[in-house]
């Protein structure tokens, strides 16, 4: 009697996409997790160059061309009195000029209108403005912008506007030294905001380490879209430190979308500020917790560890008197036994594995756990691409243990006290 099972809906896409999946595998087709795609913002390279960004001209003249000419002109005398710099003439600010940044113009047959930024050389404009604004930096801070927006928590999952405007930021004049990642590839995976509540120091001198910083900086813009294509409230707080510490907060708004990029330059500028502001305070230090190399112990956990280290000093001492080793390039390093184990007890022995890849070490690991008589195992070492080391606990001699690696398939070299095992 054949029964006919009834599917839900649920089920029936279920065995839809499994089948799917089925027919993919054996077409030898392999699904990958998408790491790559459209995810990376390059930052845009600093240059120490002085930038005075936002000013506003409104020209007339004869011409549009005349008008722009004279506004440029304008522009850069503007610039050169916010930096309080000494009276020169027009020719003489020129020259002191590499750059005009348009960030908003409307040219017009007689009339300019724009918004501009100017930016002064800053080899050339120093004899005149001096060394006073010049300081010392920070220590390099990794930045992780985190962008919160409709329930969701969001750093280089994917391109939003809040890392391009941190991208674009231009970070040659601030006395921070940013470290901005380009969120391409594997940063979207190890630099997530989950990684800004971690409290462990090795997690994060893993994360540091990779784009070698000392410490953390993360700004985060809480986005809120009262409704669609309506204004954009932005709540913006800043953080510090693997303790995910509070530095301070504002709050701005933008009247549409289409103003939320330069809503969002502004917020840049004053995380800047706070952060410069933090660092002139003394906050902006990095945690010295964060030095995992150079660990500080108690003086009595200090004296038992020399106490440890000095008698394996003087047992590796009796080991190589007693029962000297071949000096070879095959030949096993491991301290010896002097006299094997009594029957049916446990010994802990030490075995080099050869491991040209990942996948060779997963498989020779699982292999020998599952050997026979084996009781535990643990990694001393990992060497990808070279030899890894770890300890095994058998139930029986070393040389029972290299008959039952063998069995498993493994070549094996035995020593005193190690085995070598390769595939």
């Amino acid at each position: 009697m054949i029964q006919t099972l009834s599917l839900t809906p649920a089920l029936r896409r279920t065995a839809v996409l499994a089948a799917v999946l089925a027919g993919l595998c054996a077409l030898g087709v392999v699904v990958w997790a998408q790491v790559g795609g459209e995810r990376g913002i390059a930052p845009i390279a600093s240059s120490s160059d002085i930038e005075v960004m936002g000013i506003e001209v409104d020209v007339r003249a004869e011409s549009g061309s005349a008008a722009r000419e004279q506004a440029w002109e304008e522009a850069q005398r503007k610039a050169w009195a916010r930096l309080d710099g000494p009276s020169l003439s027009d020719s003489q600010i020129a020259g002191l000029v590499s750059a005009i940044v348009i960030e908003r113009e409307r040219l017009g047959p007689k009339r300019y209108i724009a918004t501009l930024g100017v930016v002064f050389d800053r080899q050339r404009a120093s004899r005149y403005l001096g060394s006073a604004g010049e300081a010392t930096r920070s220590a390099p801070m990794l930045l992780l912008p985190v962008t919160v927006s409709a329930g969701t928590q969001m750093v280089y999952e994917q391109r939003n506007p809040w890392q391009r405007a941190w991208a674009e930021f231009q970070a040659g004049q601030s006395r921070i030294d940013y470290v901005r990642p380009a969120g391409a590839g594997g940063d979207s995976l190890l630099l997530t905001y989950g990684q800004t509540g971690r409290r462990s120091r090795t997690w994060w001198r893993n994360a540091l380490d990779q784009f070698g910083a000392a410490d953390v900086l993360v700004p985060i813009a809480q986005l809120r879209y009262t409704y669609p294509g309506g204004p954009i409230e932005g709540t913006f707080t800043a953080r510090f430190g693997p303790d995910n510490e509070y530095l301070d907060g504002f709050d701005m708004t933008a009247a549409s979308p289409a103003e939320l990029p330069a809503m969002l330059e502004r917020a840049v500028v004053r995380f800047d500020r706070i952060f410069t502001l933090a660092l002139a305070d003394g906050k902006l230090r990095p945690d010295p917790t964060l030095n995992i190399g150079t660990p500080e112990l108690d003086p009595a956990l200090q004296r038992l560890l020399d106490l440890g280290r000095a008698l394996r000093a003087q047992e590796r001492a009796a080991a190589s008197a007693s029962q000297p080793t071949a000096e070879s390039g095959d030949a096993i390093t491991a301290a010896p036994i002097q006299t094997p184990p009594p029957e049916g007890s446990v010994a802990l022995y030490t075995v080099q594995v050869a491991t040209p890849d990942a996948a060779a070490f997963d498989g020779s690991i699982s292999a020998v756990r599952g050997t026979p008589g084996v009781r535990s195992t643990g990694v001393r070492s990992t060497a990808i691409g070279g030899t890894s080391v770890m300890t095994v606990s058998y139930a029986g001699s070393i040389a029972q243990l290299a008959d039952a690696l063998r069995a498993r398939g493994f070549t094996v070299r035995q020593g005193s006290n190690a085995l070598a095992i390769s595939r």
